[in-house]
């Protein structure tokens, strides 16, 4: 039976990610069923469920933190595509990367900004 933090955060996860969200838990699934346990209930059934912040805050933040890690590639564009599904505009990716050049330095804005170039360019592609 699946916990009521499971159920809040795979209901966050579908309204960031869609498909493609459920795609990537069941392949991980697979692999680590745990794992997605774990995701679903701590990141988004405990946290980004909260009310202090609306989802396309969350999700800025969470490109702002994944750009200045600069070793989460797959995650940050996971989540330059959350941002844009929840109504954040490319405009407000990019100065949230480009910011990121004063924190963390250039090589990760550059980083950031190419994996952001990279979602955008597939999303035209696919519209």
């Amino acid at each position: 039976m699946e916990s009521e933090r499971y159920q809040r955060g795979d209901n966050i996860l579908s309204e960031i990610y869609g498909n493609e969200g459920a795609r990537v838990m069941s392949d991980l699934e697979a692999v680590c069923p745990d794992l997605v346990r774990y995701i679903k209930e701590f990141p988004f059934g405990d946290i980004y469920s909260r009310s202090g912040l609306e989802l396309k805050t969350r999700e800025l933040i969470t490109v702002a933190a994944l750009t200045a890690m600069g070793n989460a590639r797959p995650q940050l564009k996971s989540h330059i595509h959350g941002a844009l599904n929840v109504g954040c505009s490319r405009e407000e990716v990019m100065e949230v990367i480009l910011q990121m050049a004063v924190y963390a330095g250039f090589p990760a804005a550059l980083n950031g900004m190419t994996a952001a170039g990279e979602v955008f360019n597939q999303r035209d592609r696919s519209s």
